[in-house]
């Protein structure tokens, strides 16, 4: 999307806290010989599909919840994504907006079958509130609604989440200038195009718009590869797993860079190597390796946005 490279380049150019290693970059971009291992979706065999309306609702429930699961060191994305797919195969009304819109936090945890409260639980509860709310307002209950009114177009289906879902509005103020990084909403996307393999509801004309979605997990495999190189007190600040807070210079820096940096390895494998990569597919990519090494040290922020 646009607005999300537009926003993290003008980051990059004024970075003082993460730079990105455009050497470090090129190295990478040689190793994988201008490719990467294609990672399909759900390779794990954790989300609910039957190919068909229920699955755009529960991956928009599943993206409405996706972040911060690090405060509980047990917990993961997979539960998340295999505990609301169970709930779905017990109950395929169990996401209904009209249900939603009343879930407690004990309630959402019985759903996704956790014996504790969740990391930053009475967010997640409002959230579900705000998605059921309005989608009964404006989509008759529906996410495939939502997703029809886009007309085939990531790009306007990112904006119509953000009108209409300001828990999906995933923006900072970055030395005085707005900063769009949009992973939530982004994702979605991107799990409506991998789940559908880019048909029915996962046809998008412009999914090369879509760009990574900075997180905790890839800006962790950039700078374990030397792409992103972070200040003294920074990286001590990671290391020693100190809090870094929400929507400070430091933590935007660290995603804004991370999505410029994988939009110059793209720039770089089309000029170098011909191939046009989609972000999603680096993303993966990166995210897998991520999760395969979870002895990465990564930053740590209480965001509802990741």
């Amino acid at each position: 999307m646009e607005a999300v490279r537009a926003s993290a380049a003008w980051v990059a150019s004024r970075s003082s806290h993460v730079t990105v290693d455009l050497q470090e970059i090129e190295k990478v971009v040689d190793q994988i010989q201008g490719d990467v291992p294609k990672v399909q979706w759900d390779y794990e065999g954790i989300h609910y599909f039957d190919n068909g309306p229920l699955t755009v609702q529960y991956l928009f429930v599943l993206d409405a919840l996706n972040f911060c699961f690090w405060p509980d060191k047990d917990l993961s994305y997979d539960h998340l994504a295999s505990g609301l797919k169970s709930a779905l195969e017990k109950d395929k009304n169990a996401l209904d907006s009209d249900r939603l819109q009343n879930y407690t936090g004990p309630q959402l945890r019985q759903l996704l079958n956790w014996p504790r409260p969740l990391p930053i639980e009475e967010e997640r509860v409002r959230l579900l509130h705000e998605v059921g709310q309005e989608l009964k307002r404006s989509f008759g209950g529906q996410a495939a609604n939502l997703v029809k009114s886009a007309g085939n177009s990531a790009a306007t289906l990112i904006e119509l989440i953000t009108r209409h879902f300001p828990g999906f509005r995933d923006h900072s103020l970055y030395k005085g200038h707005q900063v769009f990084l949009y992973k939530r909403a982004q994702i979605f996307v991107a799990d409506l195009w991998g789940a559908f393999k880019g048909q029915n509801y996962g046809e998008f004309h412009d999914i090369n718009s879509i760009t990574i979605f900075a997180d905790y997990i890839v800006p962790a495999v950039l700078r374990e590869l030397g792409v992103l190189k972070y200040g003294s007190n920074l990286s001590c600040f990671i290391d020693s797993n100190s809090e870094i807070v929400p929507g400070s210079e430091e933590e935007v820096e660290i995603r804004a860079c991370s999505i410029y940096a994988v939009e110059k390895m793209r720039d770089l494998i089309s000029k170098k190597f011909g191939k046009q990569l989609l972000s999603i597919d680096i993303d993966l990519w990166l995210w897998s390796c991520g999760v395969q090494n979870m002895a990465l040290s990564h930053h740590r922020t209480l965001s509802i946005y990741y």
